[in-house]
């Protein structure tokens, strides 16, 4: 391959990501890398600073905001050769070394689109389930559009029931499934220390999705728990208020 990349304008990577990416949304953006073929771009990965606010600490006590970049889009080319987009995250990988400070990436793949995170675990990056989200989500169907909360907030103003059904009487909340969760370390030098103080084990690649469902009840392991949970025990099960977000409409933990 005779592929090079670079760094592209935000708002070129925005217009191609609309276009031909799945969702054809644009999401957060810290750095946007383009790949090149003889000048014309057939890929772009997009890296943003995660969203949620408990994410970071969700992975390690020790790691700070800005030492996290969450992948949030990966497009490339249908007709790019085999390998493309391997050979594409590795070279974002080499430009983030040697470019930044960043020691830890994390991206999810969405069992909603039947997706696995085969990229990912192509590129090597550590799996560790689909049970880090404890508060089942919802998405939203509003005048047949569907969106995810946030959106819905920053469009709306609001995410109770009663007034979206005053903007769209057959709106729909349609329940998330369990996204799976990859991480990636890029320093080797980072990776030991790192490993021993992971909050979540590194279990085996999934297979299928179909552990990705939501059971009745929530359970809760007393060693997942974490400084930003108020938790206690009640008759041998716990109990737990979760962190809210999105100006307390919609409530979710990561940990």
């Amino acid at each position: 391959m005779e592929y090079t990349i670079d760094l592209i304008d935000k708002n070129i990577a925005k217009d191609l990501i609309i276009k031909n990416h799945y969702s054809h949304k644009w999401t957060s953006c810290r750095y946007a890398i383009g790949l090149f073929d003889k000048g014309k771009i057939i890929g772009v990965a997009v890296y943003g600073f995660p969203v949620g606010r408990q994410t970071v600490k969700s992975i390690t006590s020790n790691l700070e905001n800005n030492e996290v970049l969450e992948l949030t889009r990966l497009w490339l080319e249908d007709d790019a050769p085999k390998n493309s987009e391997s050979y594409f995250l590795g070279k974002t990988f080499d430009w983030l070394r040697k470019n930044t400070d960043i020691k830890v990436l994390i991206s999810y793949s969405d069992p909603m689109q039947d997706h696995l995170g085969i990229i990912y675990q192509a590129t090597n990056w550590l799996y560790q389930g689909n049970n880090t989200m404890l508060i089942k989500g919802y998405l939203h169907k509003i005048n047949g559009e569907i969106m995810h909360p946030r959106s819905v907030v920053a469009l709306y103003g609001t995410i109770k029931e009663d007034d979206i059904k005053k903007i769209d009487p057959n709106y729909e909340r349609i329940e998330m499934k369990k996204k799976h969760r990859y991480l990636y370390i890029l320093h080797k030098k980072d990776r030991k220390k790192i490993m021993t103080e992971l909050k979540h084990k590194i279990i085996p690649y999934p297979k299928d999705n179909l552990n990705c469902g939501w059971e009745k009840g929530l359970q809760i392991s007393e060693g997942c728990l974490t400084d930003a949970q108020f938790s206690h025990k009640i008759n041998g099960s716990f109990c737990q208020t979760a962190v809210t977000c999105w100006c307390g409409l919609f409530s979710r933990i990561l940990i």
